[in-house]
């Protein structure tokens, strides 16, 4: 959708060309929808556009309004959490570029996609 911004497409046309499953598109558009990023038109000539400019976008917001972000923040070994005291195997190898990834997805905009912006972790 971040490359045709201006074209209103339906959920035909999203099913095509993404090729998920249906039922899981339809649930993307609907928390998409109510989390303000696009707008649902009803009818035969309807479709899904953007309800917000490109730039004021962050994939961290979007990622947050589907999954939640915590899914991210979690220990890369499975658990919820990795305690202080008794921190997984991974936990100081993971840290610094999960904090890098997490960063990228607060700063970079559909805008910075659309653009093809040199997105770099660091």
């Amino acid at each position: 959708m971040a490359l045709n911004y201006e074209t209103q497409l339906s959920a035909r046309n999203l099913f095509e060309e993404l090729q998920i499953p249906k039922r899981y598109l339809m649930r993307l558009l609907t928390d998409l929808s109510k989390s303000g990023f696009i707008k649902a038109t009803r009818g035969r000539s309807g479709g899904y556009v953007f309800a917000r400019s490109l730039d004021t976008i962050y994939f961290s917001e979007i990622i947050d309004s589907v999954e939640g972000l915590l899914s991210f923040e979690g220990c890369v070994l499975g658990s919820t959490v990795c305690p202080v005291d008794k921190p997984c195997a991974m936990h100081q190898i993971w840290e610094k570029p999960k904090q890098t990834f997490l960063e990228t997805l607060k700063t970079t905009t559909l805008a910075d996609l659309r653009s093809g912006k040199n997105i770099r972790l660091q």
